[in-house]
């Protein structure tokens, strides 16, 4: 049985939940509230880290390590372009989104209002989420500038970059920490993926005590 440990709101979560969707690969989907250090989790990744997935009697941890594996061994759908340049710009976005953009936008807003309240740890510092507020404009008009030339991040076609950025974008959305208003190109691009059958599952997210934007879900917005 393929099972996939994860959180609703992790952007890495939510890249790998969308691998797996577009490569038509069902998985049973394990919350896993990682501040609890669970000793059974923590045995299977030792890092107390989601997502990990048990897939072909294999636990993999950390999603690019998640994705790479099932790019090689699942390639019916591909998410990397066979052009070697196209390529090394898809694994670029891929981490710029999962490293820069995290840890100045992400981890500040996201974590600072969602993931404080759920593990307990504190009131939300409010010098980190302006920072995240300041930088997530400063990304959003350098993304802005990328796809007015381009019709996906990476290029002329869909790729894990798309996925990545997805992921984080979704989940901001959740909170309703995006003006949509600022980039009509992102918009529109958002709008592709989020229209996408992958994405169905995501848009039906909900956490309790946290209620999204009444356009979160709406393939219109």
């Amino acid at each position: 049985m393929r099972c996939l440990y994860h959180l609703p709101l992790s952007p890495f979560c939510r890249k790998i939940r969308l691998v797996l969707s577009e490569k038509k690969l069902d998985v049973v989907l394990l919350e896993e509230p990682v501040w609890e250090k669970r000793l059974d989790f923590i045995r299977l990744n030792p890092a107390s880290k989601v997502p990990v997935l048990k897939i072909d009697g294999l636990i993999i941890s950390e999603s690019n390590a998640i994705f790479e594996y099932l790019e090689e061994v699942y390639s019916q759908t591909l998410l990397l372009p066979q052009n070697s340049v196209d390529k090394v710009e898809a694994r670029r976005f891929t981490n710029w989104f999962d490293d820069t953009f995290h840890n100045g936008v992400t981890s500040k807003l996201l974590y600072q209002r969602v993931n404080k309240k759920l593990s307990k740890t504190g009131q939300p510092d409010s010098v980190l989420i302006k920072s995240g507020i300041s930088q997530l404009k400063f990304h959003l008009d350098y993304l802005d500038k990328v796809l007015e030339d381009r019709r996906w991040l990476a290029g002329d076609t869909m790729t894990i970059a798309d996925f990545a950025g997805a992921a984080h974008f979704s989940t901001l959305d959740y909170i309703g920490a995006i003006d949509w208003s600022m980039s009509d190109s992102i918009k529109i691009w958002y709008s592709k993926i989020k229209s996408r059958p992958a994405f169905r599952s995501i848009l039906k997210d909900y956490l309790p005590g946290f209620a999204p934007p009444d356009h979160y879900a709406d393939l219109d917005f």
